[in-house]
């Protein structure tokens, strides 16, 4: 294995250029955890975060970033004083977010929750770079426009959900011609075995507190009711070019196998690793190369056993409702993630229950119809009428 390979550079050997997307999140913080580890090895061009000036200021310092942007204007006062005298420049609002993704980078995390992350997303794939893509709404909601801007672009879209991930390493020399289906796991969350009155009187505390995976707020209750699984379905169509019937799910709640691909030969790779996101991060920020992570490395003999269950579609019915929408095609998909967007926000905000998440999503869907969206406008002015239309009915049911 050649030194490229094992360290990834930017042109003529330099340090790769990168810019975070959504630094203070999740995925950010454990995307900087990486960088700092090897620090020499990567230039930091942009961070973007969403309201925590504090922490954003503290990774430009700690990774010399030329630039720090906030989403919240509110909060720039707080990080020009942290960054004073750092020579990182500080901004603030919609335009610098975009601004800041659109600046010359190898490779960019782009990790914004929601489909906020749609436009400063498709500000990175017009460079013609790589993407690491860990907001799945933004290309379930994009959908062929996304796709349509990296053809376009020449861009590289790498997957950085653990289960896309997967696919993406499990897929043999590229050799997608030979690919019968694919299968994407789920843990199954905290309400895998719970009643229906359980889930009926859940509270935020109790979705929030996932079994397996330390995630934030929004995609811990996407996995609660398994939306996540049915935007990653669609995600997964996106990606590798499949329609629904060649796309499975199985619940798996060990989170130790991540994802299969079954070849026509009979023959089925999986990618297997802990349930750490530090994992695929990795791989796509050295991609095509590997580096090395702190991760827990997996001991299959005291595992003992791995176990696989068919979701129930009445028990999660989120997931039924996203194959509906891909099936659907046209808009329905951004529909579905809006609607899905207001819902948990409300149920975060002790507005509505639970179970009205899915219910909200349903309604919107049946309120809405078969609506396209071909262009970028197309898609946010559809993405605005759901958002309303879910609004409208979570207060009517908090009411």
């Amino acid at each position: 294995m050649t030194e490229e390979s094992q360290h990834p550079e930017g042109a003529h050997g330099a340090p790769r250029a990168v810019t975070i997307l959504g630094s203070t999140g999740s995925v950010g913080t454990q995307t900087i955890d990486l960088l700092l580890r090897a620090p020499e090895r990567y230039r930091v061009v942009a961070l973007v975060g969403g309201r925590n000036a504090k922490l954003l200021a503290e990774q430009a310092i700690a990774l010399k970033a030329e630039r720090a942007v906030i989403a919240d204007d509110a909060g720039l006062p707080a990080l020009r004083a942290a960054l004073a005298g750092t020579g990182t420049v500080a901004a603030a609002g919609r335009n610098a977010v975009l601004e800041a993704a659109a600046m010359p980078a190898d490779w960019t995390m782009a990790a914004v929750t929601g489909a906020a992350g749609l436009a400063p997303t498709m500000e990175a794939i017009r460079r013609g770079k790589a993407v690491a893509l860990a907001n799945k709404e933004a290309l379930v909601c994009g959908g062929e426009v996304v796709l349509r801007a990296v053809r376009e672009a020449g861009a590289t879209l790498l997957p950085v959900d653990s289960e896309h991930n997967a696919i993406f390493q499990a897929l043999a020399e590229n050799n997608r011609a030979a690919v019968e289906r694919i299968v994407l796991t789920a843990s199954g969350g905290p309400f895998l075995r719970a009643t229906r009155e359980e889930m009926e009187a859940a509270t935020p505390e109790v979705a929030l507190r996932h079994p397996v995976w330390s995630m934030g707020a929004k995609i811990s209750i996407d996995s609660a009711t398994m939306m996540n699984k049915g935007l990653e379905v669609i995600e997964a169509a996106r990606l590798f070019g499949l329609t629904d019937e060649r796309i499975g799910v199985l619940v798996h709640p060990q989170s130790v196998i991540h994802g299969l691909v079954c070849y026509h030969d009979g023959s089925m790779l999986a990618q297997m690793g802990s349930p750490d996101m530090r994992i695929p991060i990795a791989h796509t920020l050295a991609w095509p190369g590997r580096i090395a992570t702190p991760s827990p490395r997996l001991d299959l003999a005291a595992l003992a056993r791995l176990e696989f269950y068919e979701p129930d579609m009445e028990h999660f019915p989120a997931l039924r409702l996203a194959r509906e929408a891909l099936r659907a095609g046209g808009g329905a998909p951004t529909i579905l993630n809006a609607a899905n967007e207001v819902a948990v926000a409300a149920f975060l905000q002790k507005r509505i229950g639970f179970l009205d998440i899915a219910r909200t999503v349903a309604r919107v869907l049946d309120s809405l119809g078969a609506v396209a969206a071909e262009t970028l406008d197309e898609v946010i002015a559809l993405d605005g009428d759901a958002r309303r239309a879910a609004e409208g009915f979570a207060a009517a049911r908090a009411a």
